[in-house]
């Protein structure tokens, strides 16, 4: 391309604005707002103006400026941007534009039009029909082919093309027109490397720019050095401005001795930039320049237009597939499974390929995706970094898991849904290996054996298979995504604030329960007892009664206990919602010897090993502890009863926040698939009549060890035994300390 420069660091801080030269086909004075007395002058003033004007004189004092004085005071006291216009200086005509900058007036002289070049007044009528044309193009492709035509319709370049910038600042030719003077460069891939930012800059700032000659000798700005501020002249918008010597060899090695560039802006970004080439010198004289600059503005408006309207499309197709999904979300049982009952439309959201979901270290998927171990390494590399949004074509650029997985996901769009877990919603996309026509060897050095830049010499074809990259996420899909994690955010919001409104209703209805199972089993103790004391008193005073009849009152009393028992336990159940805990340090040790004591007698006669280790203090309401260990140790001697010996042990350990209590036996055990069934009132894995009990007592131990804030469970083996672990949280005081120390 005519502009473009090596990747190199020189380059890049090569003073550009301020070459202190211009260009020879035209003459530049820069001078003061009020009495237009010259503060700088190129070289070549007189030779083009005809008066050798120097620094400090004032253009008032020269009779034949009059004019130049006149268009230049008319056009200052206006609000135009440029001044364009034909003067006439000493008998002839001479092309004046200027423009303003915190360094004074900038007047810019070049020769006027030739006759047969085409006049201002012609060139209003072809922009228009031009607008017409490309107002009914059906593309950006469309729209570039007729600017390049027109362009070359109206400078008569050897070859015109227009080429559009990707998100790497790689420029990519879109359209051309030539006449086969010079080659064709239609398809090719230039670096981002060739322009660096600061040319990019220049491109902004002044759309259009000239290079008449690539052989042209510089002229020299007299002084160098503003004498307003002390700094050297900033010709950023000057048409004339002198371009770096590195750029000129580009040019001869490219074989145009001519280029121009208009810069194509969308939203006051550089979105491309339509080149001109010859291979001879030529001039395009500011009249056409501007017609250009016009035509390049048109140009920016309608690719804009297009793309806009490209984008709108497909965010209102995004935002539909996004409606139709969340209200499949509503209704699931959580949005991660209604995600992964609707793939199409969850992988729609973002045109991917695949998804994922990560909640909790657990994974739910849709489509192509990596394995589940590779998909939660991702969520917590993302996590690590401090990822909320990530849109890239290429993770394995970035991650070094991601080229083992860019089979299905060298495209990623990730969003986090937890501020304080790896959790979030993933997108991925395959690789896509595709080859790249570059216009020459982008990596080739651009230095010399001597050290001396030299930008590269062959511009022929160079191909370049690219791998580990998948298609880009467009800016409508990213959007699309931050949009759906908002949604999901607040459906989650929605979806606590409707648990947390039924836990209110059942922690309600719980107490009513609890009040109720309360009365209820208060009242029933006094008629279970009666039924208890008059079968005894009956059996002893009707001595006379028949064995069967003895049978009925001795069933009648039995009942009666074990009905008592379930009351006294319901009501035991019952209290627990209603009593207060007062919590303290406790001595398991102790409770541990009190206990056995109390079950003295259901241990007569049994041949019983016990393990009782020394058991670290525990922190809770020791009357609640007491009765937890009671039922455990009530259960292991009972259902150890079939062991001689059987084996009982009670050990306890701590750790950085829980106090652990373990009660084991060697007794009958149970299968691990029903372990969920322990804890549940009135569930048995074993037969009534086997082993006695209500059926509540675990169901007992559970509430008392969560009120505390604690956890329970068990372990079991048919045959084997079984083993019962509670957690109970440690004495805060003790933690606090701890923790200071520490």
């Amino acid at each position: 391309m005519d502009h473009l420069l090596p990747n190199l660091d020189a380059c890049a801080t090569e003073p550009i604005r301020v070459p202190g030269a211009i260009q020879p086909y035209g003459a530049l004075l820069v001078v003061g707002f009020a009495d237009l007395d010259v503060l700088h002058r190129s070289a070549n003033v007189a030779e083009l103006v005809g008066l050798d004007l120097k620094p400090g004189d004032r253009l008032s004092v020269f009779p034949d400026l009059a004019d130049v004085c006149d268009q230049t005071r008319r056009w200052l006291g206006g609000d135009d941007y440029v001044l364009l216009c034909v003067v006439r200086i000493g008998g002839r005509d001479v092309q004046l534009s200027a423009h303003r900058s915190e360094q004074g007036v900038v007047l810019e002289f070049e020769s006027p039009p030739r006759e047969e070049d085409v006049s201002l007044a012609a060139l209003y009528p072809r922009l228009r029909d031009f607008l017409d044309r490309i107002s009914r193009a059906s593309d950006v492709s469309a729209i570039a082919e007729e600017a390049v035509r027109e362009v070359r319709a109206l400078t008569r370049f050897d070859r015109v093309l227009l080429y559009s910038f990707d998100d790497k600042g790689d420029g990519t030719v879109l359209a051309e027109d030539g006449n086969g003077v010079l080659p064709s460069y239609l398809g090719l891939r230039f670096p981002a490397s060739d322009i660096p930012p600061q040319a990019r800059d220049l491109y902004r700032l002044n759309r259009i720019r000239l290079i008449a000659d690539c052989d042209y000798q510089p002229v020299p700005i007299e002084p160098a050095v503003s004498p307003l501020d002390g700094t050297l002249l900033d010709l950023s918008r000057a048409a004339l401005r002198s371009v770096s010597p590195v750029h000129l060899e580009y040019m001869r090695n490219m074989g145009t001795a001519t280029s121009m560039s208009i810069s194509i802006l969308i939203d006051g970004e550089l979105w491309g930039l339509i080149s001109g080439h010859s291979r001879a010198p030529m001039i395009v004289n500011a009249q056409l320049r501007t017609a250009c600059d016009i035509l390049g503005q048109i140009v920016s408006l309608q690719i804009g237009s297009k793309l806009q309207a490209i984008s709108s499309a497909e965010r209102l197709e995004l935002k539909s597939v996004e409606t139709r999904l969340l209200g499949k979300l509503t209704v699931a049982p959580s949005y991660q499974r209604g995600l992964a009952g609707h793939p199409q439309l969850w992988m729609r959201l973002a045109n991917a390929s695949g998804a994922a979901v990560v909640v909790q270290d657990n994974v739910l998927t849709a489509g192509e995706t990596p394995p589940e171990r590779a998909i939660r390494e991702l969520a917590k590399w993302l996590f690590d970094e401090q990822h909320d949004l990530l849109a890239t074509a290429s993770l394995a650029s970035m991650w070094g898991g991601g080229e083992a997985i860019a089979q299905t996901a060298s495209g990623v769009l990730a969003v986090s849904i937890s501020q304080i877990r790896p959790d979030y919603i993933i997108w991925f996309r395959p690789e896509v290996v595709r080859t790249i026509e570059w216009g020459g060897d982008p990596t080739k050095p651009a230095l010399g054996e001597s050290g001396r830049l030299h930008p590269r010499k062959s511009f022929d074809m160079w191909k370049q298979q690219v791998r580990l990259h998948a298609l880009p996420w467009t800016s409508a899909e990213v959007d699309n995504a931050a949009s759906f994690r908002a949604s999901i955010q607040t459906l989650v919001l929605r979806l606590a604030e409707e648990r947390a409104e039924l836990t209110d209703r059942l922690e309600a209805a719980n107490k009513e329960l609890e009040s109720f199972s309360y009365s209820i089993s208060h009242d029933l103790r006094a008629p279970f007892r009666h039924i208890v004391g008059f079968a005894e008193l009956l059996a002893d005073k009707e001595k006379h009664l028949d064995a069967k009849s003895q049978h009925y009152v001795q069933t009648i009393k039995e009942a009666a206990l074990a009905a008592g028992d379930l009351v006294d336990d319901l009501l035991h159940f019952s209290q627990l919602g209603r009593s207060q805990l007062a919590t303290a340090s406790v001595d398991m040790n102790k409770l541990v010897k009190e206990v056995l004591h109390t079950l003295e007698p259901e241990t007569a006669g049994r041949n019983i090993v016990w393990k009782i280790d020394a058991l670290p203090h525990g922190y809770g309401d020791a009357s609640m502890l007491r009765q937890v260990l009671q039922n455990l140790l009530h259960n292991a001697i009972k259902y150890s009863k079939p062991r001689d010996p059987a084996i009982i042990s009670v050990r306890g350990t701590e750790d950085d926040r829980m106090t652990n209590y373990t009660v084991a036996d060697n007794g009958v055990g149970f299968e691990m698939a029903y372990v969920g069934k322990l804890f549940g009132v009135f569930q048995r894995l074993h037969r009534a009549e086997d082993f006695e009990g209500t059926g509540i007592g675990l169901a007992l131990v559970k509430r008392i060890v969560e009120r505390h804030g604690g956890w329970i469970g068990a372990k079991g083996e048919p045959g084997v035994g079984a083993e019962f672990t509670f957690a109970l949280p440690r004495d805060p005081d003790k933690l606090k300390r701890k923790t200071t120390l520490g």
